[in-house]
């Protein structure tokens, strides 16, 4: 008897992996991470696997076959698909089936997998792309899509990615708002039926919906436990979410431009490729999943991720449009006096014929306002080289003003409805970038000021309009690709911005928030997450955008928003992130512009734990009173902790921060330090020695009850 048993398992081992090698298994994997695929007998391809490295080859054979990798609209399946087509004869069906994969080790670390599907009945071929970082255990996938008929197909659906979830419960995390209120939290849980994030605002597309979210699978993940998918895609314009359940509790997750109004016409042999959409599945927690995508992203994909940030001095708050030559020069002075690296000038430097003394004229006039600067940007850059600083500029090159030159001049350069009464938002319209002329005026914009004045050493490029009044001239029977053609527009300006000034550091800004994503970023070195500098805002705001974006991509300026807060309590807020300052140092007493100075000399000195080190959010601002966040150096020997008291109740009982990331066997000095002038630390255990072990279990009394207080904690082994 036992013999007959004996053979049959073997019998069925050998089937099973004569089956496998007929049908074939793909496997894409990080260090932790598997996303496996296999062939099924009728050539295609699911997806039967995604979860925790599995060690053991030979049980992957045994490995479910899942659900269809890249689901096809007009065939058996009933709910949303991956890819919709037309075909040249009406069809609008599609089978893909597989036929081949590669692999390619693109660097060390680094893996590409390709597989090619291609349908049986029409000449279209799709490519999956995978890009697999080990160490970051993050995955990038993107599609290609091409075809030989004779005539144009129309795609109507064109994912980035579609991921297959089968278990218990799902949990979605989304970040929305609106204007001064980016990147708010809020957990969903994801029952039958579709749940879609989207955007349908062309070119500020992220004021209402930011492009990334968090999935927990199995009910609710926290910073330290749970298993949780982040994920984002790289588009600078319209994108959509699709979260679907369906009758068996199965959840896909399509990740995509917006299709609305994208309807396009692909040409015989072109090939469409959708943005990368950018994934980590983390056993550990948000905190490990952000970790991981703050790793990939200063190390692959960010410009100058490996580089340092400029702290700076911005005009805006201090004179809004009124100011002249010698205003600068006066508040250049200030940021020198501050010990910041920049100084930057921001909107109202342009036009002449309408002058830009408000938001209502002058955009796309890039000529120096003569009255308020009489010498010029030159004289400005000049001046800040003899003070030892450097000089920073703001553009919005993608805008224009009704009441503009350019307007007058290029009226067909402007998405503009040919027939209705014109929609302005903010007092401007978007240029059509989907016209090459249109790109090459863009690219002068900057080019143009670089070349009369070569010593300008930044630009915070704003983008304030979402597209109105949705027409282009230059497309003409066409429309349906502007929302597409717009962004990739916008993308050959960058690539020749960054191939003829490739050390050129720029600012993302989009009247706060309105831009964030990973493909702008390989462009600009940072980005602006708001124009709400209140600091308790920003707590909430940060903590948003540090799900996915490390600190050194994220500007955060002191101001006199709020003014209950401190001036450290604000200063510490935007020293979480890429310190800068909106401030006139007239607005201070001596006691606060000298703690100033001295938060700039430790924000320097702390830059390489902050902007390089891993970050641990400790305690969450959301349905909390106190929060706090900490920064460790890579080799644990160095860390910051940053505590703040929001509102504490009266005599609230506050517990201790535990702190984590360090080594529980060296032992630590703790000292607190960016004190006012004078002050003395009132933090118990201040300046003693403590085992990483104990700091990690038991902790530091760092909360207090006092409104709107905050301390910055420094860590250091000995």
């Amino acid at each position: 008897m036992k013999g007959k048993v004996l053979f049959l398992l073997c019998f069925l081992c050998i089937s099973v992996a004569m089956k496998a090698a007929d049908n074939p298994v793909i496997k894409i994997s990080t260090d932790n991470v598997d996303l496996i695929y296999k062939v099924a007998d009728n050539g295609r391809l699911h997806q039967s696997y995604l979860g925790k490295h599995l060690n053991h080859a030979s049980d992957i054979a045994y490995l479910p076959l899942g659900t269809e990798a890249y689901l096809t609209n007009g065939m058996e399946d009933y709910f949303e698909p991956a890819i919709h087509i037309l075909h040249n004869d009406g069809n609008p069906s599609l089978l893909l089936k597989y036929i081949n994969h590669t692999e390619n080790q693109v660097s060390t670390g680094v893996k590409e997998t390709i597989i090619t599907l291609q349908d049986d009945k029409y000449p279209v071929t799709v490519k999956l792309h995978y890009v697999a970082y080990s160490k970051e255990n993050l995955i990038k996938t993107f599609t290609e899509i091409s075809h030989m008929e004779k005539k144009p197909v129309t795609l109507y659906k064109y994912a980035s990615s579609m991921l297959h979830f089968n278990r218990s419960k799902y949990i979605l995390t989304e970040f929305s708002g609106d204007w001064a209120t980016e990147a708010h939290m809020k957990d969903v849980p994801l029952e039958f039926g579709k749940k879609i994030v989207d955007t349908k605002l062309g070119s500020r597309a992220n004021m209402f919906a930011s492009p990334f979210f968090q999935l927990a699978l199995d009910g609710k993940a926290c910073e330290n436990s749970g298993e949780v998918i982040a994920g984002t895609i790289g588009w600078t314009g319209n994108f959509a979410f699709t979260f679907e359940v369906d009758n068996k509790n199965e959840l896909r997750v399509i990740s995509s431009i917006n299709p609305y109004a994208s309807e396009y016409s692909l040409k015989p042999n072109d090939v469409f490729r959708t943005p990368d959409f950018y994934f980590t599945y983390s056993f550990n927690g948000k905190g490990q999943a952000s970790r991981n995508f703050h790793d990939w992203a200063r190390k692959y994909q960010v410009k100058d991720g490996d580089k340092d940030r400029m702290t700076l001095l911005n005009n805006w708050e201090a004179t809004y449009f009124d100011f002249n030559q010698e205003k600068l020069v006066e508040l250049m002075d200030d940021a020198v006096e501050l010990g910041v690296d920049m100084f930057l000038l921001d909107d109202g430097w342009f036009a002449n014929k309408y002058p830009r003394h408000s938001d209502t004229q002058g955009l796309g006039d890039w000529d120096v306002t003569a009255d308020k600067l009489p010498k010029g940007i030159s004289y400005l850059t000049e001046t800040a080289k003899n003070k030892g600083i450097k000089f920073g500029l703001w553009i919005e090159p993608e805008m224009v003003n009704p009441k503009s030159v350019l307007y007058e001049k290029h009226k067909d350069w402007v998405i503009h409805l040919p027939n209705r009464d014109e929609y302005y938002f903010r007092n401007q319209m978007v240029l059509d970038l989907s016209n090459p002329k249109v790109q090459d005026f863009v690219f002068s914009v900057v080019d143009d000021l670089m070349t009369q004045n070569p010593d300008i050493a930044f630009f915070k490029w704003d983008c304030n309009s979402p597209i109105t009044n949705i027409y282009s001239a230059y497309l003409k029977e066409k429309q349906s690709h502007l929302y597409i053609d717009y962004v990739r527009g916008l993308y050959n300006v960058l690539e020749r911005v960054k191939a003829k000034y490739p050390n050129l550091p720029m600012m993302l800004c989009s009247g706060g928030g309105g831009r964030s994503d990973y493909e702008a970023l390989k462009y600009f070195t940072e980005f602006w997450p708001s124009d709400n500098t209140d600091p308790i805002e920003r707590l909430f705001i940060q903590w948003g955008y540090s799900q996915v974006f490390p600190a050194k991509t994220m500007c955060a300026h002191v101001t006199t928003w709020n003014k209950n807060a401190s001036i450290k309590f604000r200063t510490e807020v935007a020293m979480m992130c890429k310190l800068g300052f909106d401030i006139k140092l007239d607005d201070m007493n001596k006691n606060e512009e000298q703690y100033c100075k001295d938060a700039v000399k430790n924000y320097n000195r702390l830059k390489p734990i902050i902007l390089e080190g891993d970050m641990y959010r400790l305690v969450s601002p959301y349905g909390s009173n106190h929060t706090s966040t900490m920064f460790v150096g890579k080799d644990n020997s160095k860390a910051v902790v940053f505590s703040f008291d929001v509102h504490p109740r009266y005599a609230e009982k506050t517990l201790p921060i535990r702190l984590q990331g360090l080594d529980a066997n060296k032992k630590y000095r703790v000292k607190e330090i960016n004190l006012m002038p004078g002050a003395n630390s009132s933090l118990p255990g201040n300046d003693k020695l403590f085992s990483g072990e104990f700091l990690m279990t038991v902790g530091i009394p760092a909360f207090t009850t006092q409104q709107l207080h905050s301390r910055v904690i420094e860590v250091v082994a000995e």
